[in-house]
């Protein structure tokens, strides 16, 4: 997509992250992440990421409302340590039906079956996890990663890939910050959504860009 689409993409996006009552999903009061102007910021750069990614109209309204959604979870996540299914689920739909859409109007069905399949591989290996280890992962963090499976898998194996690689070295070396630069200690909680959508951001960018060559 040209700027000027991209540009529009994040001014639309980031109105309605400001209208997004993100605020209210906060146990304890509103925190300092989920401000209107902060969610508008990343729902703004989330905007302008899906014009980046997408190859068509249908691609890129999907694309931004993840955006939208990914943005106020990530809001969330940072304020509270939650990802509710009230942003999950109407995110997942969002998704999904837009993937459908994508994949009937270009005859890309192969596409759209990788991509649910890549949201299950996600999906079945996060919660593996978080079961083994429930301190470290929670079960929002494992609907998120099955959301972001699904919008990786459109893009194909090596984007999913890429952005698990992408989601433990980024969530590695914050924890280690956290460690080094503050008075956090190995079991201090770290929200760990923003860099499951970081990463699953950068998996996407490096397939779509040819950095990471897809199957």
């Amino acid at each position: 997509m040209s700027p000027e689409i991209a540009a529009a993409t994040a001014v639309v996006a980031a109105v309605a992250g400001a209208l997004v009552p993100a605020r209210r999903l906060v146990r304890g009061g509103p925190g300092r992440w989920t401000s209107p102007v902060l969610v508008a910021t990343l729902a703004a750069l989330g905007g302008a990421g899906a014009a980046l990614l997408a190859g068509s109209w249908v691609e890129l309204v999907t694309f931004a409302l993840l955006a939208l959604g990914c943005a106020v979870l990530v809001a969330v996540d940072l304020d509270s340590h939650r990802l509710p299914d009230v942003l999950v689920l109407p995110t997942a739909v969002a998704l999904v039906g837009g993937l459908a859409v994508a994949a009937a109007t270009t005859d890309t069905w192969p596409d759209f079956g990788r991509a649910l399949l890549g949201g299950l591989a996600l999906g079945v290996g996060f919660l593996t996890m978080a079961l083994i280890s429930p301190r470290a992962l929670g079960l929002g963090d494992v609907k998120l990663a099955a959301l972001l499976g699904i919008f990786l898998g459109w893009f194909g194996w090596s984007a999913v890939l890429a952005g698990v690689v992408a989601t433990f070295l980024l969530g590695g070396v914050a924890a280690l910050l956290l460690l080094v630069l503050t008075r956090a200690s190995r079991s201090t909680a770290l929200a760990f959504g923003p860099w499951l959508v970081l990463g699953a951001a950068v998996g996407a960018v490096l397939v779509s860009t040819g950095a990471t060559p897809t199957p």
